[in-house]
Formats: C-alpha cells, sequence, structure tokens
C-alpha cells in the first residue's frame, strides 16, 4: 500500500525548482527586524529554512546562522548554496524535535515556514528557544495580482478546472493550513510581548514558464492529482500568453515581530 504524501512533505519533490522560482525577501525586512530588536543579533535560527530564501537575508547579519529543516532534499540543497560558509550550519530535523542550545538564541525566524510548526506548541517551543528579550521573527510572501484583469480571469480558470483550491480569490497561491498563523495565537501567548506587525510590498514579474514553476512549488497545486494539475496549469499558461506572456505579482511581505517575556514557556514535548 502506498504511504500517503504528506502536505508538509511535498517541496523536496521540486527543490531546485523552489529555489529557481520562489521570489527573494526584500533587503527592507532585515533592517526592521534589527530595529526592533535595537541591534544585531549574536546568533541566529531559521525555522524551515527550505532551500534558503530566508537564510540569504538572515546571513546578512554576519553572525552564525543554524537553519533547521525537516525536508532531507530541500536541506540538501540548501547545504550546497552554504557550502564552506563556517557561519551556516544545517540541521535535518523538525523544530519540534529540535533542541536549542543552552540559554537559546537571541532571534529566531522563520521564512514561509511558520504554518508547518505544530500549531499547538509553536509559540512554547519558540519562546523555549529565545534568550529573555529575544525576537521571534515570521515573515513571509503573499502573491496577489497587480492587474485587476488577470486576476479575476485567474479566479475563473481555478474555478473551473481546481475549484477545490479556489479559495483565496485573486491568489494564485492557495494556502489552506490547518495550523495557518493566526496573529491572535502571538498577542495571546504568555511567553510573548510587544507584538508588531510590518508589510513590505513590491511587484515582480514572472513571465509564463517561471509562473508556472513558481505554482509547481505550491502545496495545494502539488497535492493536486497530476492530470488534473495539468489540465490547471496548461489553461493558466494559455491565459497568460494571452495576456502578454507576464504575470506581475504584487508581493505583500508580511513581518510578525515579538519579544519573549519572562522565562521560557514549556512546549509540551
Amino acid at each position: 500500500m502506498a504511504v500517503p504524501r504528506e502536505q508538509r512533505n511535498v517541496f523536496g519533490e521540486v527543490a531546485e525548482a523552489y529555489e529557481r522560482s520562489r521570489a527573494d525577501y526584500p533587503a527592507a525586512l532585515l533592517d526592521l527586524i534589527t530595529g526592533y530588536a535595537t541591534g544585531t543579533p549574536a546568533e541566529v535560527v531559521e525555522v524551515g529554512a527550505g532551500t534558503g530564501k530566508g537564510s540569504a537575508l538572515l546571513r546578512r547579519l554576519g553572525v552564525p546562522l543554524t537553519c533547521v529543516e525537516p525536508d532531507p532534499a530541500m536541506a540538501a540543497l540548501l547545504a550546497r548554496r552554504f557550502t564552506d560558509d563556517d557561519l551556516v550550519s544545517v540541521v535535518v530535523d523538525r523544530f519540534e524535535d529540535w533542541r536549542p542550545p543552552p540559554g537559546g538564541v537571541d532571534l529566531l525566524a522563520s521564512a514561509q515556514a511558520w504554518h508547518w510548526v505544530d500549531h499547538t506548541r509553536r509559540t512554547g517551543l519558540a519562546a523555549e528557544a529565545l534568550t529573555p528579550d529575544g525576537v521571534l521573527a515570521i515573515f513571509g510572501h503573499e502573491y496577489g495580482f497587480a492587474d485587476a484583469e488577470l486576476r479575476a480571469a485567474m479566479d475563473a480558470v481555478y474555478q473551473r478546472h481546481a475549484p477545490e483550491i479556489a479559495d483565496l480569490p485573486g491568489r494564485p497561491v492557495h494556502t489552506r493550513h490547518p495550523g495557518a498563523f493566526d496573529p491572535q495565537e502571538l498577542r495571546t501567548a504568555p511567553g510573548f510581548t510587544d507584538v508588531t506587525h510590518e508589510r513590505v510590498v513590491t511587484v515582480v514579474p514572472y513571465d509564463t514558464a517561471r509562473y508556472l514553476t513558481l505554482l509547481s512549488t505550491f502545496s495545494p497545486h502539488r497535492m493536486l492529482p497530476e492530470q488534473q494539475r495539468v489540465r490547471l496549469h496548461d489553461a493558466l499558461a494559455d491565459l497568460v500568453d494571452s495576456h502578454g506572456g507576464v504575470v506581475e505579482h504584487e508581493l505583500t511581505t508580511g513581518l510578525w515581530l515579538a519579544r519573549r517575556r519572562g522565562p521560557a514557556v514549556a512546549g509540551g514535548s
């Protein structure tokens, strides 16, 4: 009997495509993080580092960076990306199973991956991993459309070919995760205080080929039956080609920041 695919583990199937197509993070995020932290942290841990999109940004801090990534294929690409970089270490593990260094770290970050961490334990585990007054930084992209006409046409294609993932109108990324991040979770977590939300908006053009590659890296698309996914992507390709062969994504990069308060909270491990 075939083992069911787990949604959080499908990214390794397309690790190289993920690295090529996913958007980088704007440098402005780093300024917002260090400004909130009132300085450069001594050590950083990244949760769900993937192929290193967020890691590349965090590496610019110039301090030791530990990348925790559960998928072996993603972790292998990540390790190659930082070959011979003494400041970066890659740990193949789930954040739920990883153990932080004694005393914790100054900055715990997660780029587009926090929703995959057990939502019943993640804030407690984050508090355990941080020093007193350490900072949690959760950030990620929302891929909207700069062209309202194209957005409406995209919605119609999803409704026709994959209505089960067409629940977020106007967005090619349909992220229905049982552990989707709710800011109220941080605001009410006993281990954190000073919760802050920032946004950075940029427009990134994708030609048809890169756009389809991008879609192939999103888990709701990967979980579709192959024939259905092919039909959906063929219809989307025809649509993009008819609109000049370019999708202009309006990327809203959200950043949530919180400061650890008092003693670490038990993570339920």
